[in-house]
């Protein structure tokens, strides 16, 4: 008796057609898993941003789950000072390769210094300081001179060429403080630093096109200070030595004002031009939690001094780790 012939083979089902990408900041479609504590948190930092005044970017990760939150966080910025961390990290990278001396002495002149507030752009006397030092400098009080110092001794191409190797394709570097400097002093005209007060000036200033100055996006901001804090960029006593340096800053009055805990460490870099009040940082909470946070404004008004557009970073940057670190 001859066993009974299997039924024919049925032809594979045909494959889905995947629908078209959602933007990473778009809504979450219904029955999607995100959580509700980050639409609440999404929601409450575009308010606080309306209520302060300006345009807001976020975008805030945990170093350790790669869990994120995201708001416009894909949209260029001028970076202003925030890209000294991609300075700093470039510096420590070519030292752990051997190409840079961070303890070599550098000669700063009495005169031809970046301009800027503070730091040795507000010194008047001839300095020597170690590359390390002035790396210090520049993040603790965003010092412009020792900052175009690193600048001179790494190099542009090197510092994109860092951002490049760390998959870092839209965070670019194309000119040194000074440069950005002499492009608002021409920017600005005759009237000099009265002239950007106007809205119809600053409204045109180069500084502040991403396409025409140094530029990133809060996405790639947290992916460099996670890479950092991840040993990535460099690692054992440079990666140390350069996580402590991002901790000097002085300035507590933007992400350090979310979180207002002598248990709560926050490493952070700000960036400020006309209108523009960034910063970036890392937040380490005393259970182990480490997350990176980039929020990056624009204000409507062209005031020097507006509390409120300060403020407004460390309240978002909370709402966000808040969010992340909820169960």
């Amino acid at each position: 008796m001859t066993p009974p012939e299997p039924p024919p083979a049925q032809p594979p089902p045909p494959p889905e057609r995947p629908g078209p990408p959602r933007p990473p900041d778009a809504p979450a479609p219904p029955g999607s898993r995100t959580p509700a504590a980050h639409r609440t948190a999404r929601s409450r930092i575009r308010r606080a941003f309306a209520e302060a005044g300006v345009t807001g970017q976020l975008h805030a990760r945990d170093i350790d789950t790669g869990a994120e939150l995201a708001v416009a966080a894909d949209t260029p910025v001028s970076t202003a000072s925030v890209h000294k961390v991609c300075l700093l990290a470039t510096l420590y990278r070519e030292a752990e390769h051997g190409r840079v001396d961070l303890t070599a002495a550098v000669e700063v002149p009495a005169g031809g210094r970046t301009p800027g507030p503070t730091g040795l752009g507000a010194m008047r006397d001839a300095a020597r300081l170690s590359l390390r030092d002035l790396a210090v400098l520049a993040v603790s009080v965003s010092d412009n001179t020792a900052a175009d110092v690193l600048w001179d001794a790494v190099g542009i191409e090197a510092v994109n060429r860092t951002m490049t190797a760390l998959g870092l394709t839209r965070t670019t570097a194309v000119q040194k403080v000074r440069d950005l400097y002499a492009a608002l002093a021409e920017d600005a005209g005759p009237a000099g630093a009265p002239a950007l007060l106007d809205p119809a000036r600053v409204a045109r200033l180069r500084a502040l096109d991403p396409a025409r100055t140094n530029r990133s996006t809060p996405r790639e901001l947290t992916a460099l200070l996670t890479a950092v804090w991840r040993d990535e960029v460099c690692t054992g006593a440079y990666a140390a030595d350069l996580r402590r340096t991002l901790g000097t800053q002085a300035w507590g009055h933007r992400l350090a004002s979310g979180f207002p805990f002598d248990d709560v460490r926050v490493s952070g870099k700000t960036g400020t031009l006309p209108t523009l009040r960034h910063e970036i940082g890392v937040v380490e909470y005393p259970d182990g939690g480490r997350y990176a946070v980039a929020v990056c404004t624009r204000a409507a008004a062209t005031a020097v001094t507006l509390p409120a557009a300060d403020a407004v970073i460390g309240t978002a940057g909370r709402l966000a780790v808040d969010a992340l670190r909820a169960p």
